[in-house]
């Protein structure tokens, strides 16, 4: 097995970087600062929620690859949408558009999907793929949905909720890999690290 390569994550998420270190990992942080607006407007209507979740998870691994100072170095791109009623869903950019989520997602499911895109500067290659989990939505009151929306937390996140914060009271089960709907799924991170020759249990401190 060739020499460990530095990790780099390529997100600004607290919480993806929260879960790495709790999976045994000190990843280096460098935010991409990609376009994702252009990126799915590229794609254009027709494109899945799967396909807007790798494809802007591919060009945040790859823009913060193409920094100089990521030579070497393993990154991990990730970007996560929710797939309701057949729409991707990202973060909502209004109060008043959380609330109206909220309204539309409580008492039903949606699939939480997360594009992983590792990029190994060291040998060029590359490996991606989509991890997805079902989210079952629990039915919370027009005054619980309003104090959620008020705390700022559904603004900032792909859904409009957390799994690991504020927003779990509000889900009542998941079917599927419980830290891909925190942003990053352990198992397929593994499993893409292997694709690439690089030890999973080599960084753990």
């Amino acid at each position: 097995m060739p020499a460990t390569p530095e990790l780099i994550l390529a997100s600004a998420s607290p919480a993806r970087l929260a879960l790495l270190r709790g999976a045994g990992f000190d990843p280096r942080v460098l935010v991409s600062g990609v376009d994702e607006d252009a990126i799915e407007a590229a794609l254009g209507p027709d494109a899945t929620p799967a396909q807007v979740a790798l494809a802007l998870a591919q060009a945040k691994a790859r823009a913060v690859a193409a920094l100089p100072e990521t030579g070497g170095a393993l990154v991990i791109g990730c970007d996560s949408v929710l797939e309701f009623a057949g729409r991707p869903l990202g973060k909502p950019d209004t109060a008043e558009e959380a609330v109206a989520r909220w309204h539309a997602m409580r008492g039903r499911s949606g699939v939480l999907l997360t594009g992983h895109w590792l990029v190994d500067r060291g040998t060029g290659k590359e490996a991606g793929e989509v991890a997805a989990t079902v989210v079952h939505f629990g039915e919370p009151s027009d005054a619980e949905v309003l104090a959620y929306v008020a705390t700022g937390e559904p603004l900032r996140v792909a859904g409009a909720f957390t799994i690991d914060g504020l927003g779990g009271a509000f889900v009542d089960r998941l079917d599927g890999d419980h830290s891909n709907v925190v942003g990053l799924s352990k198992p397929l991170l593994r499993k893409l690290m292997a694709e690439l020759g690089v030890d999973y249990t080599a960084y753990w401190r």
